[in-house]
């Protein structure tokens, strides 16, 4: 008796223990997930579960959703949906129980079963918009799969690591940088993410090398990355800003994604700085994407004015700051969560969301602006379902906001797993996305995707006339298809943009202190890909123009018929900028008198103007003067890369050239027989406008307006 008393004193101060031990585990993993560290809590909460007796059937029910709901948000779908189904098997179990387990179903791909966990929801639940889509998306994703897509999709091993690898971005002049997030060793810091239980996100590059191919990634070794999380990032149109998200870790606050800033400076990235976005401190912001003219940044939050869940929100970039913080609506938003916003240069709008029918997890959708050229389109890809077409709905208080028709692009695209993260390979619809599809620990990677169109594009440089690329520049474009769009251009000048058969475009190269440079062109229908390439030199304000490839009777002043090209150019110059006035200059080298050189280039000079008032100019516009040899040309930097014996601000003195060898005297005599032009006022006839002086003059030393410029819109 004794002994038996014994046992069952031992088998209480177990019992007790183990409860308490329980508890204790359960406490941990309560502080663990209201810090969002929901990988550290399933495991207090496995731990609990463990020790809890199967006969106490509501606690264990309980402890078990507690545990699903940590494995749904770390994306351990088959533990999830064990979790989920033991809550319901203990009844524990309500209506959203039946929503998540029908989610977590999608994503493994159990469509059937998945069906009527949606049905059970619906049955409690008859109004709610997620367990509909997700219904509709049991039923319709085994259908997208059998039906395919021309999409081709590749798992990019050699990006890829052991550990996660996901949102990679595409930059760089020529497309030939790759930065994408990863967690794995390379990363920085000791300590595991209490989120995901791998290392914390860094931000890895890989390069092109001279033959198109792929280097090892590597950590970006400067003060971007941290102990903490960095990842999701994008570029303005210049590369030379970053976006990024940052999330820091506190042991006693939970966890705000940020959206931070890094500047580009000597090929090296500074130290992120946060953005504030709104005044709000409690919700987090993340997944930055900037749009294609760099106007708008788009970006995700969880903050008050949503649709429920994680939205996508934009807000205005400017010169003056950022401001006007607007949610995107229907039919972008649901109450499910949309997220990892990103453009196709051609300006459709790529997202990921759970909210809209979809295959599985997050799913890849394309939001086309709803324009009369889109609606009227043929699609190249014939399984590109249209989900909705949104003629009436705008962004949230913006009335002249774009209006959008929301696509799925079918699989391989999108799978039962999650999709996001799209970058694109110029105009091309090829480019990378990650997607944790068949990864059973849910960890993401990098895959290629492409998809077959014939694409005609047009591509553009813009550059100061004798020098260099203008990366300030903006192109206006505007086509009689009632394409009306403002483009900036990369650091290097260029800009690409799509462009469609059948249409007249027209486009107007400008930057602050230049003349505006105009180009036509008209798109005929095409059986393979075309890109045309347009030229965009634009004149100084403020500095001498040569006139190229203007040429002479030998020591006279009578034209060649050789240089009527170039006068026509100039000509076609004055005509797109009908307020310059300029000077037109000749000059001479140093061989001759004095006398003769200066009534030699004045006489050349008024030739060229002759010619210019023959063919329409006001003579009023123009002013010829013949320097002879008093001014001599001065060397900019860019003639240095032609005559490398020649330094930038050289000045091209007859004691200069005379100290050179023989060879290079003629070459610098050559450079000082020139004519060219300088802008002497860009307000000729808006007095004639009734407008004050006082008005004309000081229009003429603003900078050029940011809207289409008056004489260009259609």
């Amino acid at each position: 008796m004794r002994k038996i008393l014994s046992y069952i004193i031992i088998i209480c101060v177990s019992a007790l223990f183990v409860g308490c031990g329980a508890d204790a585990a359960m406490r941990k993993g309560d502080k663990f997930y209201a810090l969002g560290e929901y990988h550290d809590a399933s495991l207090q909460y496995k731990k609990a579960y463990s020790a809890t007796p199967p006969k106490e059937r509501d606690t264990r029910g309980k402890r078990a959703l507690k545990l699903a709901d940590c494995y749904r948000r770390i994306n351990y779908t088959q533990r999830a949906i064990a979790a989920y189904n033991n809550a319901i098997r203990y009844k524990q179990g309500d209506s959203l129980t039946q929503l998540h387990l029908g989610q977590q179903l999608l994503k493994n791909g159990s469509y059937k079963a998945a069906e009527k966990a949606f049905m059970a929801a619906l049955d409690s639940l008859p109004g709610n918009k997620l367990a509909k889509a997700g219904l509709q998306s049991a039923q319709m994703a085994p259908k997208w799969k059998e039906t395919g897509s021309q999409y081709t999709v590749k798992r990019e091993n050699f990006f890829n690591s052991r550990r996660s690898d996901y949102s990679p971005m595409l930059t760089g002049d020529n497309y030939d940088q790759l930065y994408f997030t990863s967690t794995r060793n390379q990363a920085q810091g000791d300590e595991l993410s209490g989120i995901t239980g791998t290392k914390n996100g860094d931000i890895f590059v890989s390069y092109k090398d001279e033959n198109g191919k792929w280097l090892k990634p590597e950590v970006i070794d400067t003060e971007l990355n941290s102990a903490f999380d960095e990842g999701a990032c994008s570029f303005t149109p210049d590369s030379r800003t970053m976006y990024l998200t940052q999330c820091t870790t506190d042991p006693s606050y939970p966890r705000y994604a940020t959206i931070c800033t890094s500047k580009r400076s000597d090929a090296a990235w500074s130290k992120p700085t946060v953005l504030e976005l709104t005044k709000d401190t409690l919700s987090s912001y993340a997944h930055p994407a900037v749009s294609p003219d760099g106007e708008w940044l788009y970006f995700t939050s969880d903050m008050p004015g949503g649709m429920g869940g994680l939205d996508i929100w934009r807000i205005r970039v400017s010169d003056k700051g950022m401001g006007g913080v607007e949610n995107l609506g229907e039919p972008i938003n649901t109450p499910g969560d949309e997220m990892f916003p990103t453009f196709r240069p051609n300006g459709d709008l790529y997202f990921s969301s759970n909210g809209h029918p979809g295959m599985g997890g997050l799913d890849i959708f394309i939001a086309k602006p709803n324009q009369t050229d889109e609606l009227n389109a043929k699609t190249n890809n014939s399984t590109t379902h249209q989900l909705y077409n949104s003629s009436t709905q705008k962004l949230n208080n913006s009335p002249s906001s774009t209006s959008y028709i929301i696509e799925h692009p079918g699989y391989p695209l999108n799978s039962q797993g999650d999709d996001f993260g799209m970058t694109f390979n110029g105009l091309l619809n090829e480019g990378y996305f990650s997607s944790n599809r068949g990864d059973g620990k849910g960890w993401d990677h990098i895959y290629s995707f492409v998809n077959p169109e014939i694409v005609q594009t047009v591509k553009g440089w813009v550059y100061e006339q004798d020098g260099y690329e203008l990366p300030e520049a903006l192109v206006y474009m505007v086509g009689n298809d009632g394409t009306n769009l403002k483009l900036s251009v990369k650091g290097d000048g260029s800009f690409e943009q799509k462009i469609n058969p059948n249409v007249d475009y027209v486009f107007l190269g400008t930057c602050k202190g230049y003349l505006n440079h105009k180009e036509q062109l008209r798109v005929e229908p095409v059986e393979e890909s075309e890109e045309y390439v347009l030229q965009f030199p634009l004149a100084s304000i403020t500095a001498p123009v040569l006139i190229d490839n203007i040429f002479y009777d030998f020591d006279k002043a009578t034209l060649r018929p050789e240089s009527t090209t170039a006068l026509d150019e100039l000509i076609k110059l004055l005509n797109e900028n009908p307020n310059v006035t300029i000077e037109l200059s000749a000059h001479c080298d140093y061989l001759g008198r004095d006398e003769y050189n200066k009534r030699l280039s004045q006489k050349r000079a008024e030739n060229v103007v002759t010619y210019l008032i023959e063919h329409g100019i006001p003579a009023d516009r123009l002013s010829p003067v013949g320097y002879g040899e008093e001014k001599p040309k001065v060397v900019k930097k860019k003639l240095t890369e032609k005559y490398p014996f020649l330094k930038e601000n050289d000045v091209l003195t007859e004691e200069f050239i005379k100290a050179l060898p023989e060879e290079q005297q003629e070459i610098c005599n050559q450079l000082n027989r020139r004519t060219e032009f300088i802008v002497l006022r860009t307000t000729y006839g808006m007095f004639d406008k009734q407008t004050s002086a006082e008005t004309s003059q000081k229009k003429s030393e603003q900078a050029p307006v940011e809207d289409t410029p008056e004489d260009f819109r259609p």
